[in-house]
């Protein structure tokens, strides 16, 4: 039977819909987002604004998109996270963050989970985790600070932010090399930083960003670094040469809310990958301890529930609590 004009005309407009809808989905981040703001749950002037700011110049300037950074500090990253957890599951609202949006999970009950309720894009950089101590310490190696441990044990003392990667780290080292060393929380790595320029800590452990400015200027001394292999351009042994077996780097990751679309996802990270290597922007990353390269998609999923694991299993074993 013929179909009247009309009616052919409405249904095959309707399969032709049906037809491109899938397409139009799949492209619809890169033809109708304007705006890409990237929430960093922070406070500002750190490592991670630095790195996020850089970030959203490259891609705005690379794909023709508006990119902003926001900071929301607070509830120890819980504040920003969360917002972007429940954000639109769109591809315009990023996070970038570290490892302590794993930590803070095992700590106290969070509005998020670490693994669920995100999609994680990339591994943006490493942050290698160095050992230091004051200019004026009679240590110069990490042998001579683990061997006056065991002569003292309790007496040496060792800064960093409570209930971080640092923190872990430092549990780590004590059961690794069996010794016994104070542990002095602070709220922070900046004041965890200057009560070691002031001599009122033995040694600190954080990423090599918090500390490269006053390591460079020689008032601080890198012992060690916690990575599996020297840094290079960074003249700093590793733990391992010091006969401990283990390793840890800090990083920077960024996250999409959970269910947005496979495809945005690849687009983020291929947008992502180009913008971190653009001509000038490791020159820019590797002075302040953020090393390349970028990892993303499954290899970045997978290292999160290792490192999740990991985090739950040292904070039991050394009674770990959230302040």
């Amino acid at each position: 039977m013929k179909l009247p004009q009309r009616l052919f005309l409405h249904l095959a407009a309707g399969a032709l819909a049906c037809s491109v809808t899938p397409a139009l989905l799949r492209s619809a981040w890169s033809q109708t987002a304007r705006t890409v703001k990237i929430i960093v749950p922070l406070a500002t002037g750190g490592a991670a604004s630095v790195l996020a700011r850089l970030l959203a110049d490259q891609i705005g300037a690379m794909q023709g998109v508006t990119a902003v950074v926001e900071n929301r500090p607070g509830g120890g990253t819980a504040v920003g996270t969360v917002a972007v957890a429940r954000s639109a599951p769109d591809g315009n609202t990023l996070l970038v963050t570290n490892p302590g949006i794993l930590i803070n999970a095992h700590l106290r009950k969070q509005d998020y989970d670490p693994l669920t309720s995100f999609e994680p894009v990339c591994k943006l950089v490493s942050l290698p985790n160095v050992l230091a101590v004051n200019s004026e310490s009679p240590y110069r190696t990490l042998i001579d600070l683990l061997s006056a441990a065991r002569a003292k044990p309790g007496a040496l003392t060792l800064a960093t932010f409570t209930a971080s990667g640092s923190h872990i780290t430092f549990e780590s080292l004590k059961r690794k090399a069996n010794v016994d060393i104070t542990f002095v929380p602070y709220p922070g790595s900046a004041p965890a930083v200057t009560a070691l320029l002031g001599g009122h800590v033995t040694a600190m452990i954080d990423n090599y960003a918090t500390m490269a400015e006053h390591v460079n200027s020689g008032r601080l001394r890198a012992l060690a670094t916690f990575a599996r292999t020297r840094v290079e351009g960074f003249n700093i042994p590793t733990v391992a040469e010091a006969g401990i077996d283990m390793d840890y780097e800090g990083w920077f990751g960024l996250f999409a809310p959970a269910n947005v679309p496979k495809e945005t996802v690849s687009q983020i990270a291929r947008w992502t990958t180009a913008a971190l290597q653009a001509p000038g922007v490791r020159q820019k990353l590797e002075p302040l301890g953020l090393l390349p390269p970028t990892v993303c998609g499954p290899e970045f999923a997978a290292s999160l529930r290792k490192s999740y694991d990991e985090f739950g299993r040292t904070i039991r074993e050394a009674n770990i609590k959230a302040e």
